[in-house]
């Protein structure tokens, strides 16, 4: 479909805002992409707002990446493996999720969104083990999570980070931040699973793909910074769940409305 000048500025703002979440958080931001590709950019078929917006999270997420690998928050064996897992679990849940209704599994997924939330916040006090080391002791639990996780990505066309980044804690005990710059390798693997099983069927815009990521590469920036920032002070967590509790009612809202119908 053929955009407007005013709508690829749109998305390059849309892009910043999810930069700066997955930057910050480590997810939540794929989760956003689409309603802000549908109701703000203006692109009216979900599945080509879900392909466009698994690959533009999935560069954005690459782009988080480079800044927290940098600042040393990224476990890269532990990463990999969840990566590797999550991969095969992405392929197979977006070939699936293609075929059904968005709308209806977002409603339900919105509710496991919650409960995860809510896990967050039971573990908002708790520090971490700065010293994980990928092993016998969590390899098997690092695998199924990442391909459970690889699995929900794929098939609501969505990063998964707020499923990698608990997900990565429960597997290994790394401490928050960890967890947070891990989990964009997870992000960006994903997303690109996702965004390669859409493209085959035409379903991804290219040029905004392009104006998103762009604006996420400022987002990125401001996330990163952010990050690190709230971590120090011990907020980060709170802020994770929170952010998931506000994009879980925005889904089940925008479910209820389409059910209403």
């Amino acid at each position: 479909m053929a955009l407007e000048p005013i709508q690829y500025a749109l998305g390059g703002i849309s892009g910043a805002l999810v930069g700066f979440i997955l930057a910050l958080v480590g997810g939540g931001g794929s989760i956003l992409a689409v309603p802000l590709i549908v109701y703000l950019v203006g692109v009216t078929n979900p599945h080509l707002a879900i392909g466009t917006s698994a690959l533009a999270v999935a560069a954005n997420a690459a782009t988080g990446l480079v800044n927290h690998a940098r600042a040393g928050h990224v476990l890269w064996r532990c990463a990999g493996l969840f990566a590797v897992a999550g991969v095969v679990g992405a392929a197979i849940g977006s070939t699936a999720g293609k075929a059904f209704d968005g709308q209806k599994l977002l409603f339900l997924f919105a509710l496991v969104m919650i409960g995860v939330g809510i896990l967050m916040l039971r573990r908002r006090n708790m520090a971490g083990n700065s010293d994980v080391r990928l092993g016998r002791e969590n390899a098997g639990k690092l695998a199924i999570y990442g391909l459970g996780a690889g699995t929900f990505s794929g098939f609501f066309g969505i990063g998964g980070g707020f499923l990698i980044v608990p997900g990565l804690v429960a597997a290994t005990g790394m401490r928050m931040i960890n967890a947070v710059g891990s989990s964009l390798v997870c992000v960006t693997a994903f997303g690109l699973t996702t965004a390669a099983n859409y493209a085959l069927s035409g379903l991804v815009e290219w040029w905004l793909a392009l104006v998103f990521l762009l604006g996420g590469v400022v987002g990125s920036l401001a996330g990163t910074t952010a990050s690190k920032r709230l971590h120090g002070a011990g907020q980060l967590p709170t802020v994770f769940a929170a952010i998931i509790f506000v994009v879980a009612a925005y889904m089940l809202w925008q479910s209820g409305r389409t059910w209403a119908l």
